[in-house]
């Protein structure tokens, strides 16, 4: 088994795990199929996006990659990340969404937020976040509240979560070594400095619902692409996620 009900039974009361399932082998070749999406042009049916950095422009972003990448496909629909995710959702889970967050040396952080109002048509879902490099505190690592993933909470004009309650609330640094998972609740705060180092911070992003919901992927992003379209985005910051959470700078 890759989780057990001791591992549930924590993601239920703190909203957030952390898991070690794949072998080095494994981490290794995850790593080469992230080189290969890195590199790909913006000429195809999945979504790049960018950010000026003091090292100039560089790649931030890249979703709806799965239905072009064989083993990326395989990786997150079958295997050790499904039955987790399945077994966290208490019934068997479809993806819904992936993304590859690259956070480059330079790179821009994520301002407090938690997901769910960004994810159309579906009520229950659970995201994790799989290390491609080490994620450190220094390279801008993923930041959890435990315990506050019970209901949504107030939001600003960004869509984040208001500054009085970022105040009011306990952050924990979660570091993860590269293959590391870390699932979290989709109303489960959480944010991210910006990447402060000399090295690289890649992590993909795959987002599951629940079966009994349907499976709503290619709606999400025909959804997404439409508000896109009719965007209302501030031009301060690079707009790659339904709420405007990302800090980037527009290139």
């Amino acid at each position: 088994m890759v989780v057990n009900e001791q591992d549930v039974d924590h993601f239920n009361g703190n909203g957030w795990l952390l898991t070690s399932p794949f072998f080095s082998q494994r981490v290794s070749d995850i790593r080469s199929w992230i080189d290969e999406v890195q590199s790909w042009s913006d000429d195809g049916d999945w979504l790049n996006y960018r950010e000026l950095t003091e090292h100039g422009p560089r790649i931030c972003r890249t979703e709806n990659f799965a239905p072009c990448h064989a083993q990326l496909r395989q990786l997150l629909t079958s295997g050790p990340i499904i039955e987790i995710a399945s077994a966290l959702l208490g019934e068997p889970a479809l993806l819904y969404k992936e993304k590859i967050n690259y956070k480059l040396a330079g790179g821009a952080g994520y301002a407090p937020h938690q997901d769910a109002p960004a994810y159309r048509f579906v009520e229950t879902h659970v995201s994790c976040m799989i290390a491609i490099d080490d994620s450190l505190i220094e390279n801008g690592c993923l930041e959890v509240v435990s315990g506050r993933h019970q209901r949504l909470l107030a939001m600003n004009e960004r869509g984040c979560i208001t500054d009085d309650q970022v105040r009011s609330m306990v952050w924990q640094p979660v570091e993860l070594k590269a293959g590391d998972v870390l699932w979290f609740h989709s109303l489960t705060p959480h944010r991210s400095g910006p990447n402060l180092s000399t090295c690289d911070r890649r992590a993909m992003y795959p987002t599951f619902n629940a079966a009994s919901e349907g499976n709503l992927r290619d709606a999400y992003y025909a959804q997404k692409l439409r508000e896109f379209r009719e965007n209302t985005h501030s031009t301060d910051t690079v707009q790659v996620s339904l709420i405007n959470d990302f800090e980037g700078r527009p290139v």
